[in-house]
Formats: structure tokens, sequence, C-alpha cells
């Protein structure tokens, strides 16, 4: 059995942008700002960095997103670099990089970088991915889009629970309201609004049950996160800093696709990823020990699920704790603190990364107005791809 990585990694530094239509700046421009704030928290210079790993997701837009972008962008002294890509949870995909270098003692101190800049792509949505993947879908699934595979996600849920449409849709609008009213006291959030259940429900419908409220947007960003031992940490006169508790991947073999068995009601990569991550973590009871999560709202029937798979609450029975505000800024395990996918959009490379600097942040006590009291544990979750044929990167960070 593997040992696992839990608390022989330390977060000393991270930084992030402004999410948004960032028109007024480059990808570079953007790296470099993620990079600065990472940078002077983590108290190091730039010689101390000894390996780096970037996040992105489409190589056709922006900077050539080759291994070289973060050296030549940043000026890193002829260190080793790594450019990497696993769908919409390649900054997940970065960080567990740089975690792993350190972890195994191939690197000191090492960097992890996600960035995405989409809206001057001037399309509406995500672009293509790449032309293997664009090959796929034009060929295989002609007639497929994001929220209309999230949508037979939540009709299957409807199904399988017995939950009725009106039932439905209320709590995955009251799921939007919670995430609106958060990200509107976050001053790097892109859509800064509070929205009310009512305005949810009146809005148009995406694809049924999904309305606008429901789905998250397309942004511009980039976060960073730099990494080392405890001991090295020590010696920086870090006295408090954050240990990843665990980092772990399920990446799908096919079977939801191709076979019966899968009841359309849920995600079992988030499933299969949560469970190796608490193994590797030790937390026997989730619900009691996770204290606040960031998971991956690309669509509110998405967080919905993801709370039942990541075994926080019961299955068929996530609209109950959502209509008790179990989730909410003040509730028992809040989820989407900084207002999540919703309002931060999905700059690609960038998410999973936006994601841990939520969780680091308040663990530092640095969230202002969204500070939670004393958080110990937290957990992101970082999913990429359709319910049937996803990848899902789980990260628990705690004391």
């Amino acid at each position: 059995m593997p040992s696992g990585i839990k608390d022989k990694v330390v977060i000393i530094g991270m930084g992030c942008t402004r999410f948004g239509e960032r028109w007024d700046m480059s990808e570079e421009d953007l790296i470099v700002d993620a990079f600065k704030e990472a940078i002077e928290d983590a108290g190091i210079e730039k010689k101390d960095i000894d390996a780096s790993w970037f996040g992105s997701c489409f190589d056709e837009v922006n900077v050539g997103k080759s291994a070289i972008t973060l050296p030549m962008t940043l000026k890193l002294p002829y260190i080793g670099a790594t450019r990497v890509e696993n769908f919409c949870a390649s900054g997940t995909e970065a960080f567990r990089g740089a975690v792993y270098a350190v972890a195994s003692g191939a690197s000191d101190i090492a960097l992890a970088l996600g960035a995405e800049k989409l809206k001057d792509t001037g399309y509406g949505g995500l672009p293509d991915f790449g032309t293997a993947m664009g090959t796929f879908n034009r060929l295989f699934m002609p007639n497929a889009t994001a929220p209309g595979s999230f949508a037979l996600m939540a009709t299957g849920y409807m199904s399988k629970y017995g939950v009725k449409p009106e039932e439905l849709k209320t709590g995955l609008a009251k799921i939007s309201a919670k995430s609106h009213a958060n990200g509107a006291l976050n001053p790097k959030a892109h859509l800064r609004k509070v929205v009310t259940v009512d305005q949810i429900l009146a809005a148009p419908i995406i694809a049924w049950p999904l309305g606008l409220f429901d789905c998250c947007g397309v942004s511009d960003g980039a976060a960073a996160a730099i990494v080392t031992t405890p001991e090295i940490a020590k010696k920086l006169g870090k006295t408090n800093p954050v240990f990843v508790k665990a980092l772990q991947i399920a990446i799908t073999s096919g079977e939801e696709m191709w076979y019966d068995n899968w009841d359309g009601a849920h995600v079992e990569t988030t499933f299969r990823a949560g469970k190796k991550a608490y193994a590797e973590a030790g937390i026997k009871n989730p619900r009691e020990e996770i204290n606040m999560m960031e998971v991956h709202d690309c669509f509110s029937i998405t967080e919905l699920a993801t709370y039942e798979d990541l075994q926080i609450s019961p299955r068929g029975k996530a609209i109950e704790d959502i209509s008790a505000g179990f989730y909410d800024l003040k509730g028992q395990v809040p989820c989407q603190p900084d207002g999540g996918l919703k309002c931060f959009g999905h700059p690609i490379g960038a998410s999973g990364i936006r994601m841990l600097y939520e969780m680091y942040n308040q663990l530092l006590g640095r969230a202002g107005e969204r500070q939670l009291k004393d958080p110990k544990i937290g957990l992101t979750h970082n999913l990429g791809g359709f319910p049937a044929m996803s990848v899902c990167s789980v990260a628990i960070v705690g004391k």
C-alpha cells in the first residue's frame, strides 16, 4: 500500500488574479500577477524555486502553452518546467505535479501555476478540446453540450430518487443563490451581485431543468501556489503553514458510458477520488471532519451531486441539507465560500488552484468578510469532462 503524502508538503505562498473579462491584460500579464502575489506571500526569491508546473487546457489560444511558458514569462533561472493538461482539472494537475516532486525529494521548493484567457476567443462557451477530443465529439456526440450533459444528470437524479422537478429546481436555485451571496463579498470574483432564488427560478432555461443561473460562465484568470517541505518552511520562518493532507485523482475507464450499471445520477470519478483522499488524510467521517469545501460547480446539479459523491450528504438527501442551510457560509460545511465557479467563471487551467487559494486564505484567517470561524480542514474538488466521462481531482489541506 502507498504511504501517501499526508503532512509531507506544505503550501508557503499563493496568489490569484481577479477573474473576469480581462481585456486589460494578456495571459502573460495574468501569470505575472498571480506569481508576484505568491512569491511575496512565500517570502522567497525566484532563485529559490527549483521546479515548476504550468496547468492549461487549450493550446490553441493565447500563449504557446508549452513547458517554456513559465520560465520565459517569469524569467525563472533554468529550472525544470512541465506543462500539464487534464481537461477542467488541469489546475489541480499542476499542483499535483509540484506536490509530488517535493514529497519525493526531487524538489525542495516547487511552483504550480494555472492560467487561461478564454474571453479573447470571442466565443461564448469553451473552445474545442484540441484535435483528438474535438474529432471524438463531432463523430460520436455531435449534439452533446456541457449544459445538456449535466441536465441529463439532473433528470437522472430526479428519476432515481423520486424528486419532483419543482423540488429539484428550488434546491438548485438555493445552491446558486448561496454562491452568489458569497461571491458578492469577494473582490476577485467576476460576478459580484446577489441573486435571489426567485430571480434564479425566473431566468431563461438553458437545458431543462438547468436555467441561466445554474450554469457557470467563462472568464480569464490565473492562480499560483508555492510548495515545500515542513522542514524548509520552518527554516523560512513559517510558523503556521498549510499542510497538504491528501491529493488524489480518478479518471474514468469508460465504463459509465459504455455499460448500463451507471445510474446517471452521480459522477463516479468524484466518489472514487474522494474515497481515496479520505483514506490518505485519515478522515473517517467526512460530514463531521471536513470544515469547508470548494467544489467544481460548473452547473448547480454538479454541486448537488458532489455533496453526495463526497459523502457529506447521504444519497438522495442533499436537497434536505441545502434547505437547512448546511452548506451556507454560516452552515456546518460551507461550500463555495469564495463564490465558486458561479461567480469566478472558469478559466480552465486556473480554477483548481483558485479553489486552493480560498482554502489557504481561510485556514490562515485572511478571508475578510467571508472568513469562517477557525476552520481546520478544507477540501477542493476539481472536475473535468462530462458526468459519464470525467476526470476528478480531490485535494485536502489543513493545519
